[in-house]
């Protein structure tokens, strides 16, 4: 197996890591749309089939009662059914924070489904309590998957407060 920066994630490449899975991003992610990553990392097999992925992109969010700022928002992070339970998701996190900690900003944030808080928490992401809007087309919605973040930099905090994502849900 091998850790690949893509280009970008074809076609070709979510229809192998979906596999004809149902709802794939649970029923609360099912619906929306969301924003292209800056960067992506998958892990392949040897036969060069994608096992897992991952992007991020930087994002400005607003939280209420405090300056605006930038985080990386990790998203699409994603491990083929038939491979769920073999760590990937801790193979291609690490790489993934290390690659958010270039990128600039002190945070990171996620979008996840409820069962997977906890293995988040795990990585070092804490839930955000407060409310988390994003944009979706011709709208702005109290964004129904669970949102978590992780300090970049050391000393970086999460402020408390209604979070306003400005753009695309990652």
């Amino acid at each position: 197996m091998e850790l690949v920066e893509l280009a970008g994630l074809t076609a070709q490449d979510w229809e192998q890591l979906v596999a004809g899975e149902q709802q794939p991003w649970g029923p609360d992610g099912e619906g929306l749309q969301w924003r292209e990553k800056e960067r992506n990392l998958g892990l392949r097999a040897d036969d060069g089939t994608l096992l897992a992925a991952a992007g991020a992109a930087i994002v400005d969010v607003e939280v209420e009662d405090h300056a605006s700022f930038q985080v990386v928002g990790l998203g699409g992070l994603f491990v083929t059914r038939a491979e769920r339970g073999a760590g990937f998701v801790r193979r291609l996190a690490q790489p993934l924070l290390d690659m958010a900690r270039e990128m600039g900003p002190e945070r990171a944030m996620i979008f996840c489904r409820l069962e997977l808080i906890a293995p988040y928490e795990r990585l070092g992401f804490a839930e955000i309590p407060a409310p988390v809007w994003v944009d979706q087309p011709g709208r702005r919605l109290q964004m129904p998957m669970r949102s978590m973040w992780t300090a970049l930099r050391e000393g970086a905090v999460w402020p408390p407060g209604r979070v306003d994502v400005r753009g695309l849900p990652f």
